[in-house]
């Protein structure tokens, strides 16, 4: 996990540069540690009702939006796609989000 990953043991309690570990199987970096990637569903204790072709959980009121990856002051085995918990407070050190851009354009 330290080839591709910024975890509690290894990232000196703060966020670091981009694209310093190794990119994953799908070439993409820091998508395990570093930062919790803040997405747009909805928090549920669990999938029931949740869309099945991948679209966001949206809905009416949504209190607190999941959170998934680990961190940088997470351990090894919470640095995993399925890793994931609410938050309701973005304002955090260990917080982020992933901004993508169509390369076709």
């Amino acid at each position: 996990m330290g080839a591709i990953a910024w975890d509690i043991n290894n990232a000196k309690r703060s966020t670091q540069p981009v694209a310093q570990k190794a990119a994953n199987a799908f070439g993409l970096y820091d998508m395990s540690g570093n930062l919790w990637e803040w997405t747009e569903d909805c928090w549920s204790e669990n999938y029931e009702g949740a869309p099945a072709d991948g679209r966001a959980r949206v809905n009416d009121v949504c209190d607190a939006r999941v959170m998934r990856g680990g961190s940088w002051g997470s351990y090894p085995e919470q640095l995993r796609a399925s890793s994931r918990r609410s938050y309701d407070d973005v304002k955090c050190p260990f917080v982020g989000l992933r901004l993508v851009r169509d390369g076709g354009r």
